[in-house]
């Protein structure tokens, strides 16, 4: 195409055909030849009798990403709202769903992914990811968060995240799952698993937001193919984020709530993202997203340089994940 036509086509298209508008179920494209939804419904920490409810709302309001854990102790009753969703003509082949494998259970993937299944009332994920990169002891004291006598965390010793991953390797050949993946991975932690690894992770699930952007990470599995879904956008529970001035000031730009400025950063960055809620209300208003301009960018990427966290642990797990820690 001679040059000079290729600037006047391009001067002379609508911006909205350059940069369209994001949609909630726009696909991103995963290393496997897939697409998740750019929006997900997460459904941790929904508690009992709220699960249900929320997950057969968002269903209902066009929602095709749901996430879960076993973690969460809520996978029955995300079950029964995505059977109400089935009940009601949705396609399972439809939605996309993702759950993960929890820390006492490394050793026992296969019985881990079956566990969820059953609850879930399904016949296959999505995406199945490994919740965090810490085995705990399968036989102590409590099914999930075992402890040594001195109240820090039981850790399994006998077994490494790679050979958890080995194990997850496995599972595609099943027909279970779909695609496999990580959570809470530092760069540490890809570090020592990607030469070990037959199959890269698809996705790696981690905290994300403006006061937490973790570029490193960002950067590392954009330049491996790994796609990242942002957790938490709006910010650990008690944040301020959605009074934060660079927020508000992006978002009375556009004439949206803080909260559809906050979810947009993420479709901006190339990442998917997870919005948590079981009031309705709340459910239909994070399906909106905007296009954020360069300069939206760069006030929104501010804000970690002076209020954002440089240190980040999980102090939980008694143990250094790889990642600073928080101010």
């Amino acid at each position: 195409m001679n040059p000079g036509l290729g600037k006047f086509i391009l001067a002379h298209t609508p911006s909205s055909i350059i940069h369209p508008t994001p949609k909630m179920n726009t696909g991103l494209s995963l290393n496997t030849g897939t697409e998740i939804p750019a929006l997900g419904l997460g459904t941790w920490q929904s508690a009992p009798g709220e699960a249900k409810s929320a997950v057969a709302h968002a269903i209902s309001a066009g929602y095709k990403h749901i996430d879960c854990a076993f973690c969460y102790q809520n996978e029955e009753e995300v079950g029964e709202g995505l059977a109400e969703a089935f009940k009601s003509g949705v396609k399972r082949e439809d939605l996309f769903i993702t759950t993960k494998l929890w820390c006492t259970f490394h050793t026992r993937v296969e019985e881990g992914l079956e566990l969820s299944l059953k609850a879930l009332g399904l016949d296959y994920v999505d995406l199945y990811l490994v919740h965090w990169p810490i085995p705990m002891n399968p036989k102590g004291n409590h099914p999930l968060f075992p402890k040594l006598p001195d109240g820090s965390r039981d850790l399994d010793h006998s077994t490494t995240h790679i050979d958890t991953w080995k194990s997850m390797e496995k599972l595609l050949n099943t027909g279970k799952v779909k695609a496999i993946g990580v959570a809470n991975y530092s760069v540490k932690y890809l570090d020592d698993l990607l030469p070990h690894a037959t199959v890269t992770p698809a996705v790696n699930q981690i905290e994300n937001h403006p006061y937490l952007p973790q570029q490193e990470i960002v950067d590392y599995c954009r330049a491996k193919g790994i796609h990242v879904t942002a957790y938490s956008p709006f910010g650990s529970a008690g944040s301020p984020m959605m009074k934060e001035e660079g927020v508000l000031e992006v978002a009375q730009k556009h004439g949206v709530e803080p909260g559809t400025v906050l979810l947009s950063y993420h479709i901006a960055r190339g990442s998917s993202v997870l919005a948590k809620s079981v009031t309705p209300a709340r459910i239909d208003a994070n399906r909106k997203l905007i296009n954020l301009d360069e300069s939206d960018m760069e006030k929104l990427e501010s804000i970690s340089k002076t209020k954002g966290f440089t240190r980040f642990v999980y102090p939980a797990f008694g143990v250094n994940l790889g990642f600073p820690d928080k101010q």
